[in-house]
C-alpha cells in the first residue's frame, strides 16, 4: 500500500522574492500607552516557487514596537532575504532556518518572508497551511475587539458599538495613569457589562502600580480574564513580584519575543500566559516552538498581533488553530481597516474566527497596484 509524500520532505526551489508596499487608513485612530496609529504602512513579501506558485506574507510598520519602517522592511526584503532564498533549494523547514539566519533583528520582515514560504508551500501542496502545520481546517477560535486607549466617555461608546456588533470579549487598552485608567475600566463595564475583559496595559505601570490597581480590581471582583504586560519588558523580577502577588492572570507580550524569553519568564514565574506575535518571533517556526516550551510548563497562549493587515493576521489565525496551547487570539486589526483585503483567509460572526479554507492561506494574491491601500 502506497502512502502520500510527506510535505514537510518535499523539495522546494525558491525562484524569486518580491516585494511591494502599501499604506492602508484606519476606520479611527488606535491608540495605546506606546503609541497612536491612523493608517498603517505596510510591505507585502511574495516568494515564487518553480513551477509558478506564490506565497505572500506582509510586515506593519512599527518603529514604536519592533524598531522596523517600511523602509527598512523594504530593504531587508529586496536586499539580505532575498539573497538568503533566491536560488535555494531546500525543505520547508530549511529554508525557514535559512530566513531566521539572513539577518539580525528585522522580525517583521522575517515574519512576512517566512509567511510567504510557508504560503507558497502549502500551495503547493493543495492544502491548507493549518493542516500541515498539524491543526485542523474547520476549527475557530474566539476572537476579541480592541478598545484603545481614549477619554472614558469615548471608550464607553467603542465598548458599547462592539458588544452591540456580536463581540463578547474587549480588549481594553490602559497604562501611565492609574486613576484614570480606573475611571476608564468603570466606563467600560457600565457601558458594556456582559463583556468578558482583557486589560492591556504596554508596559505602562510600575510594579507597584500594577499589584496596587489589580488588587483593586479583584476586591471589586470585575469582569476581567487577565491582565497583559502590566510593567516594563525587561523588567522580569517585577513581573513576577505582581503575578506572585495577584490571583488575575499575568500575561507575556512584550517580555517575549524568543524561545529563551519564553523559558526566562516560566523559570521566573513572571507569566501565568504567552502572548506570542509573528512579528516579534521571526516566523512560524519560532512562534511554534515559544509555544511548545509554554506547553511543557502547562502554560496557555494567545496568538496577538500588531496593527497588521490580513495577510498577517490570517498567517496568525493558521498557527493559533492548529497547536494546542493556543487557545486564545487577539486578531482584530483587519476591522480596523478602512478596506479589506485581499479577499479570503478567515471569516467572523459573532466574534467566532473560522478559516475559510483553500491551500495555503487561503488568500486570495494582493498585487502591487490593487488596494490594500496604494502607495
Amino acid at each position: 500500500m502506497s502512502t502520500a509524500p510527506d510535505p514537510r520532505e518535499r523539495e522546494l526551489h525558491i525562484l524569486a522574492v518580491r516585494q511591494h508596499r502599501h499604506r492602508a487608513p484606519l476606520r479611527r485612530p488606535f491608540v495605546t500607552a506606546a503609541r497612536r496609529t491612523e493608517a498603517v504602512e505596510y510591505v507585502v513579501a511574495e516568494v515564487e516557487l518553480a513551477g509558478g506558485i506564490v506565497g505572500q506574507g506582509s510586515a506593519a510598520e512599527t518603529v514604536a514596537v519592533t524598531g522596523e519602517s517600511a523602509d527598512s522592511i523594504a530593504e531587508a526584503l529586496s536586499g539580505p532575504l532575498r539573497q538568503a532564498l533566491e536560488g535555494a533549494r531546500g525543505t520547508v523547514a530549511e529554508l525557514s532556518a535559512r530566513i531566521a539566519g539572513a539577518l539580525e533583528g528585522g522580525t517583521s520582515a522575517r515574519a512576512a518572508c517566512d509567511v510567504a514560504l510557508h504560503d507558497a508551500w502549502a500551495r503547493a501542496a493543495g492544502s491548507p497551511l493549518v493542516e500541515l502545520l498539524g491543526g485542523r481546517a474547520d476549527d475557530g477560535l474566539m476572537n476579541d475587539m480592541t478598545v484603545s486607549l481614549e477619554e472614558p466617555e469615548v471608550m464607553a461608546e467603542r465598548a458599547r458599538a462592539a458588544v452591540a456588533g456580536g463581540e463578547e470579549i474587549l480588549k481594553i487598552k490602559l497604562g501611565h495613569d492609574i486613576d484614570e485608567d480606573r475611571r476608564r475600566l468603570a466606563a467600560v463595564i457600565a457601558a458594556a457589562p456582559s463583556a468578558r475583559l482583557r486589560l492591556d496595559a504596554n508596559q505602562g505601570w510600575s510594579p507597584e502600580q500594577a499589584i496596587d490597581i489589580i488588587t483593586g480590581f479583584e476586591i471589586d471582583a470585575l469582569p476581567i480574564d487577565l491582565v497583559e504586560q502590566p510593567v516594563a519588558a525587561a523588567n522580569v523580577e517585577g513581573m513576577a513580584r505582581v503575578a506572585a502577588a495577584v490571583e488575575l492572570p499575568i500575561m507575556a507580550d512584550e517580555s517575549v519575543w524568543s524561545v529563551e524569553d519564553a523559558h526566562r519568564l516560566v523559570e521566573a514565574g513572571a507569566a501565568d500566559l504567552l502572548n506570542i506575535k509573528l512579528a516579534k518571533t521571526g516566523g512560524i517556526p519560532q512562534a511554534l516552538a515559544i509555544a511548545d516550551v509554554a506547553q511543557a510548563a502547562g502554560i496557555e497562549c494567545m496568538i496577538g498581533a500588531m496593527m497588521e493587515p490580513r495577510i498577517s493576521i490570517t498567517a496568525a489565525a493558521h498557527v493559533a488553530i492548529a497547536h494546542p496551547a493556543i487557545t486564545m487570539i487577539d486578531l482584530d486589526p483587519p476591522f480596523w481597516f478602512a478596506s479589506d483585503s485581499p479577499p479570503g483567509g478567515f471569516t467572523q460572526s459573532g466574534g467566532w474566527l473560522r478559516l475559510t479554507g483553500g491551500p495555503g492561506l487561503g488568500l486570495q494574491r494582493l498585487r502591487a497596484d490593487e488596494d490594500g491601500g496604494d502607495t
